[in-house]
């Protein structure tokens, strides 16, 4: 048996942008990226804490540094800039990894700095 378990998380960033004109996906800061171990492509769960939605997408990697935060397409409806978000990423492991492993876990500033 495998279990899905989270494997990172960056939890209560500020969006910095709503692009509907984009075809969609989300688009994060590759400091942050970098902190928690994720990657350009990789499947994420993002949940507005402004409203209670939650989508599933995949990310794009954002200019180093700039604190970006960007929803972009259909996503653009859901969240808007200023809301608060999770971004959760996870994990395929079997039940004797998930009992040892650690999720990396970063809770940004305001303007999206570690």
């Amino acid at each position: 048996m495998l279990l899905q378990v989270l494997k990172s998380k960056i939890h209560c960033a500020t969006v910095t942008e709503a692009n509907l004109q984009y075809m969609g996906s989300i688009t994060i800061d590759e400091a942050l990226m970098e902190a928690t171990g994720m990657i350009e492509g990789e499947m994420v769960h993002v949940v507005n804490n402004s409203n209670g939605e939650r989508i599933v997408t995949y990310i794009i990697k954002g200019e180093r540094g700039s604190g970006v935060i960007c929803l972009n397409g259909a996503a653009a409806h859901k969240f808007q800039p200023g809301d608060v978000a999770i971004i959760m990423a996870y994990a395929i492991m079997t039940p004797e990894e998930a009992r040892s492993f650690a999720p990396k876990v970063v809770i940004p500033d305001k303007h999206n700095r570690i």
